[in-house]
């Protein structure tokens, strides 16, 4: 699955986590847990954009600074 499948599945989970009437020690487990994962795979997700807009194309990285 693609990172972005990822941070679609987990968003959905975040919406209906609460409706689901598991245990409240539960339900803010699993949130902080989700919101923990979406953090990194935004994290993630951002770095490689960054990464490919300094892409020189030759296999070295630079800013035009």
């Amino acid at each position: 699955m693609s990172k972005e499948t990822f941070v679609f599945i987990f968003g959905i989970l975040l919406t209906i986590v609460p409706f689901l009437g598991v245990p409240e020690a539960w339900r803010q487990y699993a949130i902080l847990g989700i919101g923990i994962v979406l953090i990194f795979i935004g994290y993630a997700l951002r770095r490689g954009v960054y990464l490919n807009e300094i892409d020189r194309g030759n296999g070295e990285r630079g800013a035009d600074s």
